[in-house]
């Protein structure tokens, strides 16, 4: 076990999300068995009493990573020493709100978050962005810290990635674990393109099983087209339909993927994570957006060299042009 432990912040600590992420990481499940840990967990004023009732339990837990956590409602004094930084709380969109509105709310967030993670955060510091929107959200808290290297700031897809995951295993007739290289392209949003070309499950490619399974090559594009890639667009709003409120566990879940794997690499392929763009596939330079990724050394790295279809490029173009469009209207704000 390391002396010196890991800071770890984590904003909007006292809601659900971050809730359900507190137990996992202080049990070592995101940075590890051997890495002791201190919890920062920053809330607005009206989350405090929640985020400190949260502080109490993992106190009560007795988990031995766990060296200290303490509750913040002071951006600065959060981000203090922070080695990681979970950017969890956001504003959500509220019946009537326009799109300029919801961006303009979160920039009063992210803005000064990320002025506070380019005055006060470790060196080696590493940001992943998991409210939505989350992409331009990520956009936003970088550039307020112009100090901080780029690659350093990361939006989650990994969510997305795993709901990819888990609709395509039934229909194949496999297990998630041996499903390789899907890639979430683009944008956190309804405009994602899960893209199953160049994914395998065991020795096979993904369109060929999808093929022998659904009855033909047509069917399986069928599939693709009419059920998959909508059913992954809208299954936030299946999931509230389901149970009355949004992905909670499972977006912890991914949280914890994300961290770990951009901490200790990728060992099974790549997975999808939003990075800020330095050209790749087409997409301009600077945007967040999904690409397939590998974790080398503690560095995320875009993968290279993929061949697109037509299909793709749309799909790709249409999720970027949303980006484009988010990047905007903050410009608009006077945010960027």
């Amino acid at each position: 076990m390391s002396a010196a432990p890991v800071t770890i912040t984590i904003t909007g600590a006292g809601g659900q999300i971050g809730y359900a992420l507190l137990f996992r990481i202080a049990s070592g499940a995101m940075l590890g068995p051997e890495t002791p840990m201190r919890l920062n967990l920053l809330e607005i004023p009206q989350g405090l009493r929640a985020a400190e009732g949260a502080a109490l339990e993992l106190q009560d837990s007795a988990f031995p990573l766990l060296a200290r956590v303490e509750v913040f409602d002071d951006a600065a004094a959060a981000f203090r020493g922070a080695n990681h930084a979970l950017l969890v709380g956001a504003r959500a969109r509220t019946a009537g709100m326009e799109r300029g509105d919801l961006l303009g709310a979160n920039a009063g967030i992210f803005g000064p978050q990320g002025a506070a993670i380019n005055a006060e955060a470790a060196d080696d510091i590493r940001v992943t962005v998991v409210g939505n929107p989350a992409n331009t959200n990520a956009l936003i808290a970088a550039a307020h810290a112009p100090d901080v290297p780029p690659e350093r700031f990361s939006a989650l897809t990994r969510l997305d990635h795993n709901r990819a995951l888990g609709q395509l295993a039934p229909v194949l007739g496999t297990p998630v674990s041996d499903i390789r290289n899907l890639t979430i392209w683009g944008n956190h949003s309804a405009t994602q393109f899960p893209d199953v070309a160049h994914a395998t499950a065991g020795e096979r490619r993904v369109p060929e099983l999808l093929a022998e399974r659904l009855g033909g090559a047509e069917a399986a594009r069928t599939w693709l087209t009419e059920e998959f890639i909508p059913r992954g667009a809208k299954r936030g709003a299946e999931i509230i339909e389901g149970r009355g409120s949004s992905s909670v566990a499972s977006a912890a879940s991914a949280t914890i993927d994300h961290v770990r794997d951009w901490g200790h690499g990728t060992s099974r392929g790549w997975t999808s994570a939003a990075l800020v763009s330095d050209g790749s596939y087409g997409v301009p330079e600077g945007l967040i957006s999904s690409f397939p990724v590998e974790s080398v050394d503690g560095a995320w790295r875009v993968v290279q060299g993929l061949e697109l279809d037509d299909f793709a490029r749309q799909r790709i173009e249409a999720s970027v042009a949303e980006l484009i469009d988010e990047r905007e209207a903050v410009r608009a704000l006077g945010v960027l």
